[in-house]
């Protein structure tokens, strides 16, 4: 259940944090222990660490290495591998039994799945880190009791936290199913802004009919989209009017009971729409099946802009942006349309459930009370500064005079200071490795400029975008990114997802495309999903949310 008053409250705190500036008394690594970290003796602590490192980086001679050496006293033995073969490599160190002490992971190159965290958590391998938390790790633990989700995906069912994912709230992320309409043609053709499904279904067929791009052909391209997963699927905009549709698990709550969506009638109502659109040659076929190349092909087309209104998370998806860019001020965000049933926009939290720092059973006390004060400096703000954008000065100054916060209505704490052409990596952060407390008012206060067309203003239409779906989300939603699904029957989940979700997909399309019927199809596509045990998948969602701290 999305908790809206604790989530605005969470905020809130959040955003109080990032006022406070990097001063405050509590942001004193050494709080938790001696001043830095280091131990009694005065010797530095060995902790061997397994971790990604890109070609524009070197961690061992990094300079905020050297930073966290001093102050934690720290010496880092590393293992570094490319982000290419890196899972195998992970899982290769823990089959040897030649693991390191800690592993430090990029979330999105790799990362402890769920599973992974209880089978060698209950082996030993993996050490719990409750203890160290509540004993060494103050911010750490501020974070895990204030932000509900983040609680919930980093404990597992036996209570214990095997791991800890990372935290990067990304605003425009958490609404990616966007639709981003080209108003350069709604001018030309002096056509208002659609609100309903039929007013966007009446500006595509004038898009279609009446040679917005003046070229004398037929060539316009109404609706487009593709097949990955960055909010560029068509039909969940879409049917956003009728039920919700969160392009994932196509799960709903209603007071606490997990149900699908895709057996309702409206599923089947709003299907009947995008048919429609389909038959009417509004919508690409290329939609269903193409890739991100394909897509951005239409909306690049040189010889005469084509695309009428693209799907995706943001622009540059489907077209080149930037102030040069031929195309890209005419694309602009359409807010949901309010449809015979409701006015949605999918949410995701933009946090993947797993951990990417974990502590083994080779780490000494020391490496492990070192190697958690160490993570907790990354939740204070000024080490969530030093950690990801490097040496203040150099890779990112204070606000000048006059300079915006993304979030206009809150001071700028920051701007990062780009990479000349030509100039070498400063190699004086650790970047991605460290996004561990970058939550939305953090990430808010970044000074961002103010043309919403120009490259540094990017950021900004993102966030303007994303402020027309925000509170557009049902207030029950099914939250999967904070579920742990018992390990006794986490295969038979795993492959009934699979399955289920397949078939939803597969059909959906053959429904829209008219190779089955809506009229005389659909009941035996209902019992096809019950034949899948849906009623089996929908019990085994239900028990995880009812043991998970965010149905609390």
């Amino acid at each position: 259940m999305r908790k809206t008053a604790t989530r605005l409250l969470v905020l809130i705190l959040m955003l109080s944090f990032v006022l406070a500036g990097c001063s405050g008394g509590n942001d004193n690594p050494g709080s938790a222990g001696k001043e830095g970290g280091m131990p009694d003796s005065g010797e530095k602590v060995t902790i061997n660490v397994f971790a990604h490192q890109g070609s524009d980086m070197d961690l061992k001679t990094n300079k905020f290495t050297k930073k966290m050496e001093e102050q934690f006293g720290i010496k880092f033995n590393w293992t570094t591998v490319p982000f290419d073969g890196a899972a195998e490599k992970r899982q290769i160190s823990l089959a040897s039994g030649d693991y390191p002490d800690l592993y430090m992971l990029i979330p999105w190159v790799d990362r402890f799945s769920q599973t992974d965290l209880l089978k060698f958590g209950q082996q030993g391998v993996i050490i719990p880190l409750n203890d160290l938390i509540d004993e060494h790790a103050p911010h750490i633990k501020e974070v895990l009791e204030n932000n509900e989700y983040y609680k919930a995906m980093n404990t597992a069912p036996d209570g214990n936290i095997y791991g800890l994912t990372g935290l990067n709230e990304c605003f425009h992320c958490s609404y990616p199913n966007k639709m981003w309409i080209n108003t350069k043609w709604l001018d030309q053709l002096g056509l208002e802004q659609p609100t309903t499904p039929e007013e966007f279904k009446a500006v595509l067929e004038a898009f279609k009919t009446q040679d917005p791009n003046g070229n004398g052909k037929a060539d316009e391209v109404p609706l487009s989209g593709s097949v990955e997963n960055f909010g560029v699927h068509v039909i969940p905009y879409l049917m956003n009017g009728f039920i919700y549709n969160d392009d994932r698990t196509y799960l709903i709550m209603k007071e606490g009971q997990v149900d699908t969506a895709a057996n309702k009638p409206e599923w089947k109502e709003a299907l009947a729409y995008i048919k429609s659109l389909y038959d009417g040659g509004l919508i690409d076929p290329g939609a269903f099946t193409q890739n991100a190349g394909a897509y951005k092909k239409i909306g690049d087309n040189a010889d005469a802009q084509l695309l009428g209104a693209g799907a995706g998370m943001h622009p540059a998806l489907f077209l080149t942006t930037g102030e040069d860019a031929p195309y890209s001020k005419d694309y602009n965000p359409l807010p949901p349309l309010q449809g015979p049933h409701a006015d949605y926009a999918t949410f995701n939290y933009p946090i993947d459930p797993g951990a990417s720092f974990v502590l083994t059973n080779k780490a000494s006390k020391e490496a492990q009370i070192a190697a958690i004060q160490m993570l907790d400096y990354f939740y204070t703000q000024e080490g969530a500064m030093l950690s990801y954008l490097g040496e203040e000065g150099t890779s990112w100054r204070k606000p000048q005079d006059g300079e915006i916060a993304l979030n206009d209505k809150v001071e700028p704490l920051y701007k990062a200071i780009p990479l000349e052409s030509g100039e070498q990596p400063r190699n004086d952060n650790w970047g991605a490795l460290t996004q561990y407390n970058h939550h939305r008012a953090y990430r808010d206060a970044e000074v961002q400029g103010t043309d919403i067309y120009a490259d540094d203003g990017y950021e900004r239409r993102l966030y303007e975008a994303t402020l027309l779906m925000e509170g557009k989300e049902p207030q029950d939603i099914f939250p999967h990114w904070a579920l742990w699904v018992d390990p006794l029957v986490a295969d038979e989940a795993s492959m009934m997802q699979t399955n289920i979700k397949d078939y939803i997909d597969q059909n959906a399309l053959l429904f829209i495309t008219g190779a089955k019927s809506l009229d005389k199809d659909w009941d035996d596509y209902v019992k096809g999903l019950e034949g899948l045990n849906m009623p089996r998948y929908i019990e085994i969602m239900q028990a995880a949310y009812d043991s998970s701290t965010i149905s609390k």
